[in-house]
């Protein structure tokens, strides 16, 4: 009897440490689990809290190998697992960020930046308020539930000791960074077009009338006309976010699948 409690004891330790390695990504790529506000220790329990609640579903019958060289293969996978399906996820707040970065270089909000509470590094001004508007509504829409149901559906894609297609898992990396620049240029394409046909009307205008000193003129009237369609955009970053959210955990799975 000692010995079978030993050996359960320490098949469950492994596993869970097998779980704690694809769980561990979230609290760095992740929205809202990795950002750096939030302290290190409370990123820790989280994580511990997060493997503890998946470990018997991403357990089940599965035999952990006792070999450390198998053992140490399996750790690598869901570690490389974990920080794929972070990316992925992480990546539709990046958009954000990168659509809010695009606008201040188009309005010429480029030239100030502020340090993101978020991320701890310098960012811009619209960047800066597209963050925080994605990490409201990524808790409004209970996007924090809708990853962790995400992170578990991976070990029907890929079982714990099952060893996952390479080519596959890079596939899905890639296809999250091409939707990444898809999804800002998505976000940014109002502005970007009213801002074109605004400098395409004072170049008309400079024409015209070439005693107007365009650029006294034109550059409020660019910025006034970009924040006004920014504004008029912002309620439908909601329905947005959350569909990018959903389709880009959808197609990683897809393409592990």
């Amino acid at each position: 009897m000692n010995e079978l409690l030993a050996q359960f004891g320490e098949r469950q330790v492994a596993g869970f440490l097998l779980v704690l390695g694809r769980v561990g990504p979230l609290l760095v790529l992740a929205p809202l689990f990795g950002f750096r506000m939030i302290p290190s220790r409370a990123r820790l329990v989280i994580a511990l809290a997060l493997a503890i609640g998946i470990a018997p579903v991403a357990l089940g019958h599965a035999k952990i190998p006792t070999d450390t060289f198998a053992y140490v293969e399996l750790m690598i996978k869901e570690i490389l697992v974990g920080f794929a399906f972070a990316y992925a996820i992480g990546a539709v707040l990046w958009a954000l960020q990168m659509a809010g970065s695009l606008i201040d270089l188009f309005l010429g909000f480029s030239f100030g930046s502020l340090v993101d509470p978020l991320s701890g590094v310098n960012a811009t001004v619209i960047s800066n308020l597209y963050a925080m508007l994605g990490v409201g509504i990524f808790i409004a829409i209970g996007g924090d539930g809708f990853v962790i149901q995400g992170l578990a559906k991976t070990y029907d894609v890929i079982p714990l000791v099952d060893m996952p297609n390479l080519g596959s898992l890079v596939a899905g990396v890639d296809l999250a960074f091409v939707q990444l620049f898809r999804s800002a240029l998505e976000v940014v394409a109002p502005v970007l077009i009213a801002v074109t046909i605004t400098d395409v009307a004072f170049g008309v205008v400079s024409r015209v009338v070439p005693q107007l000193n365009v650029f006294a003129v034109g550059f409020p009237a660019k910025i006034a006309v970009g924040l006004v369609v920014l504004c008029a955009s912002m309620p439908f970053l909601g329905g947005w976010f959350g569909e990018e959210l959903n389709s880009s955990m959808r197609q990683f799975l897809g393409v592990l699948g």
